[in-house]
């Protein structure tokens, strides 16, 4: 059974806040104010949030929150927040618990029944899904591939995936997962590949996975990419 949600006057909250992937200005003015009021603020990378703070002139307190001290440090958190703390949550890019660091915390504070919420807000997969020309109506968001181990089998059912689906990657395997797509989906299945979203050198290149993959080939990929896969006709 669901713990019920305990009032804001006895229990502290969690409000995860959606940062921008690009472009400072795509911060909500609301999320600027949460993050002053809040008593604590989580951070994936605290040089990257620390950054934009100062840019808002934001002074509250900053601790590091990220896949590798997560597990240990939920329950302090949860204990914290039984004392009324308010605390908000930043991942380095787009919004916690997608590819981010936030479920675990997000799931412990609903079994305890404090106060949820998210700021809606950035997150890179949703603006490179709907500028792709591919259909947005219905997709599967897979994250990031595993890099080894699961990868051919994950690969393969995908291809057979009748939506459209979205993965993230890094650019130095760029050319390696165009490559595999060939192999998994065939050289004529369209693609869309994304980089640099909402900065200044934003680039999003169409076409078949072949036309991609040349592409590629000839120009280095740089930054973090979002790529879109047309779903098996």
């Amino acid at each position: 059974m669901e713990a019920k949600e305990k009032t804001r006057a006895s229990i502290g909250s969690l409000v995860l806040i959606p940062t921008p992937v690009g472009n400072l200005g795509d911060l909500a003015p609301r999320s600027v104010e949460v993050l002053k009021e809040a008593d604590l603020v989580l951070a994936e990378d605290t040089r990257t949030t620390g950054k934009l703070m100062r840019h808002f002139e934001i002074d509250t307190p900053l601790r590091a929150f990220h896949q590798h001290n997560e597990h240990r440090a939920v329950e302090g958190l949860v204990q914290q927040m039984e004392t009324g703390l308010q605390i908000a949550l930043c991942s380095d890019a787009g919004t916690p618990g997608i590819s981010d660091p936030g479920f675990l915390l997000v799931r412990e504070a609903v079994q305890r029944g404090f106060i949820i919420s998210c700021i809606p807000g950035p997150t890179a997969f949703v603006p490179a899904l709907v500028v792709s020309g591919l259909p947005c109506d219905r997709f599967v968001f897979e994250g990031f591939l595993p890099h080894k181990k699961g990868r051919q089998k994950k690969l393969g059912a995908l291809a057979e995936e009748e939506r459209t689906w979205v993965v993230y990657e890094s650019p130095h395997r760029m050319v390696k997962l165009l490559g595999e797509l060939i192999e998994y989906c065939g050289p004529d299945r369209l693609v869309s590949c994304s980089r640099e979203i909402s900065k200044l050198h934003e680039e999003t290149v169409r076409g078949t996975v072949t036309s991609v993959l040349a592409h590629f080939t000839e120009h280095e990929p740089r930054g973090e990419f979002v790529v879109v896969v047309a779903g098996r006709a």
